[in-house]
Order: structure tokens, then C-alpha cells, then sequence
């Protein structure tokens, strides 16, 4: 009995010492932080134990994740739709040459390349596109939602989904020189339909195809959403409750008040209209990226074996377990397991939907 009992102190002093380490690892690696009046030991507490979903993983997306794990957000969800290109690096900070070698699914690149910067943060990468049917079960116990996206559709959902469950989103946006970004608080602040009550009309908003982007405006915005990030989940009263817009190639920077506006479907009404969108062929034109997204919700995953068979007859065909790639002429097909297809080399969603009839046959 007496050796059981020296036996468990033993125990119990090792796992001390081992909670002792660890502390002064949190302590060494938090540094900086902990001794900024506004986190300190407390504020750390409160991100350890916050989760947030980041939805996109591009340029916005990729420099939000990496802030937020360097500083300790305990869980983190990163959900994107795409694969790593090489055009990609110009701005995508988590990604390399070799993921773009290897096509790999920008969530699966992220997930590494944050676990290795902090292995004490739960990094979680799904290779999803955020839509009606997934949406709410990919926000499930967040604290927080980002926009890292790159189309004004899936910001509409986002905002839907804020407003649906009281979760809190942080907008951002970049192009050309430009970026922006406001905070919307369920209840406390306007929505986003109050910013801008529908989807612009395509071709009248800039895109990144027409305007480029340089990386240090993305960069900026995703900063600012990150540090509104880590106020939200601390509790800090000081919050942004305006759109800001920063222009580092110009050095401007202005905020512009978002007023609730009267009878918004969203934040007035209720309405939820994105979110309770019909599930049939979503076709979304990809920003910065000459190319065309379209998914059959009712079509199920697509069977990539089969589809390999059938498609090497036209031409070289690249697959992994995420995807399969072939470039037929001057267009590439990418088609995802979930069912997704992106047309590239195109903006023209008709010849998209053409050549999607013609090569799928679905």
C-alpha cells in the first residue's frame, strides 16, 4: 500500500512538473502578447479556449489563419473549396511551390503549415465549398466567423448563417490597391444586406481578373480582421463598428459609417434567403481565376476512378484523392469528389455549362 502511495505522489509531481513545462512553454511562445495591457494572462485564456471558422483560403484567408494560430486561438477551422496553383504564392503566405506541384487542396496545405508554426492549436482543413446545405454544420461551435472568400454569393450565405445562429462574422475584401473590411454583430450591429442589400450584377464590380491585386492589400485587411478577431474573442469594447478601407499603394485610409437600413431582409425581417436557397446547379464565377464553378447539390460526389477511365482517352489526367485535372485544348477541368466542377480558362458561365455537358456528361 505504502508503494502504491509513493508510487501515485510520484505520479502526481511528474504531471505538475509536466503542467509546470507547459506553462512556461505557453509563457515563452506568448510572450509579447501576455504583457499587452489589453490580453495578458486572462485574454491568452479566452483564445485558448475560442474556436473560429475561417471560410476561404486565399490570400485574406491564409494570413487571417496564420495570425490567429501564431497567437493562440485554441481551435481553427479553415474551409476551402480550391487547390494550390502556382500563381497562387504571389499573395497565399501558408502555401509553397510543392503544393502547387502536387495540387493540393488549399484546406490539406493550410492544416500543415499551420500545425507545424503552433502544434498546441487544434488546426482543422475541410475541403468543402460553404453552401446552403453545409453551412450551418460547418460554423458548429464557433465563436467567431472570418471571411477569407473571394464572391459576394457566399458572403450573403455567410451573413445569413451569422444571423441564423448569433455568431459573429468579420467581412473583408481586396483588389486591385484596395481592401476593406467591417465587423457584424447579430443584434448589436447592421448586416451585411444593410452594406449591400443584393450581389452586385456581374461584370459591374472590379474583380481581380480586370483590376490584379497586389499582396500587400489583402495582407493589411487580413491584419485588421485578425486583431478585430482577437478583440471580439477577449471581450475588448474598443471593436470596429464601421467599414474600413485601406489603400497602402495610395496611403489612404477612411472609415465609412454602416447604417441598419430599414425593412433589410436579414437583420430586420429574418429572412434567410441564401440560406434557404433552392439545391440545384450552382454555377459561381471564381474571382481572379478566368474560371467557373458548377455543383449539382443533387448529384452526390463524383466517382473520380471512373471518370479517369473515361477522360484519358482526351488527354493526361492528374489525380489524387481530393481531385482529378485534365486540360483539354485551352480549357482545364477540374473536378472535386464532392461533386464540384471548376471550368478554367473561362468566365463565360454558357460555354462553362457547354463544355461541363460535353465532358462530364452529367
Amino acid at each position: 500500500m505504502l508503494l502504491f502511495l509513493l508510487g501515485s505522489n510520484r505520479l502526481h509531481k511528474d504531471e505538475l512538473r509536466d503542467h509546470e513545462m507547459d506553462s512556461q512553454v505557453n509563457d515563452e511562445r506568448y510572450s509579447s502578447q501576455l504583457i499587452l495591457p489589453g490580453i495578458g494572462q486572462e485574454g491568452q485564456r479566452k483564445l485558448g479556449n475560442s474556436t473560429v471558422v475561417v471560410v476561404g483560403c486565399g490570400a485574406l484567408g491564409c494570413t487571417i489563419a496564420s495570425a490567429l494560430v501564431r497567437a493562440g486561438v485554441g481551435h481553427l477551422r479553415i474551409i476551402d473549396r480550391d487547390f494550390v496553383e502556382i500563381r497562387n504564392l504571389q499573395r497565399q503566405i501558408l502555401f509553397t511551390e510543392a503544393d502547387a506541384h502536387l495540387n493540393q487542396p488549399k484546406a490539406v496545405a493550410a492544416e500543415r503549415a499551420l500545425h507545424q508554426a503552433n502544434s498546441q492549436v487544434q488546426v482543422e482543413g475541410v475541403v468543402a465549398d460553404f453552401d446552403p446545405r453545409n453551412a450551418l454544420s460547418l460554423v458548429e461551435g464557433a465563436n467567431l466567423l472570418l471571411d477569407g472568400l473571394d464572391n459576394f454569393e457566399t458572403r450573403y450565405l455567410l451573413n445569413d448563417v451569422s444571423w441564423k445562429t448569433g455568431i459573429p462574422w468579420i467581412y473583408g475584401g481586396a483588389v486591385g490597391t484596395v481592401g476593406m473590411t467591417a465587423t457584424f454583430i447579430p443584434d448589436q450591429t447592421p448586416c451585411f444586406r444593410c452594406f449591400l442589400p443584393d450581389p452586385p450584377p456581374p461584370g459591374s464590380v472590379a474583380t481581380c481578373d480586370v483590376a490584379g491585386v497586389i499582396n500587400s492589400a489583402p495582407w493589411m485587411i487580413a491584419s485588421v480582421q485578425a486583431a478585430e478577431a482577437m478583440k471580439m474573442l477577449i471581450g475588448t469594447p474598443n471593436r470596429n463598428r464601421d467599414l474600413i478601407v485601406l489603400d497602402p499603394w495610395n496611403l489612404s485610409f477612411q472609415k465609412v459609417l454602416i447604417s441598419t437600413r430599414e425593412n433589410c431582409p436579414t437583420c430586420q425581417q429574418r429572412r434567410f434567403d441564401f440560406l434557404e436557397g433552392s439545391a440545384g446547379t450552382k454555377v459561381i464565377r471564381l474571382c481572379g481565376q478566368n474560371a467557373v464553378q458548377i455543383w449539382n447539390a443533387g448529384q452526390g460526389p463524383f466517382p473520380l476512378d471512373q471518370l479517369e477511365e473515361h477522360l484519358c482517352l482526351l488527354g493526361k489526367v492528374t489525380r489524387n484523392e481530393h481531385l482529378l485535372q485534365i486540360t483539354i485544348g485551352e480549357y482545364t477541368l477540374v473536378l472535386f469528389y464532392d461533386g464540384r466542377a471548376v471550368i478554367r480558362g473561362t468566365d463565360d458561365v454558357a460555354l462553362a455549362r457547354s463544355l461541363y455537358a460535353r465532358y462530364i456528361g452529367i
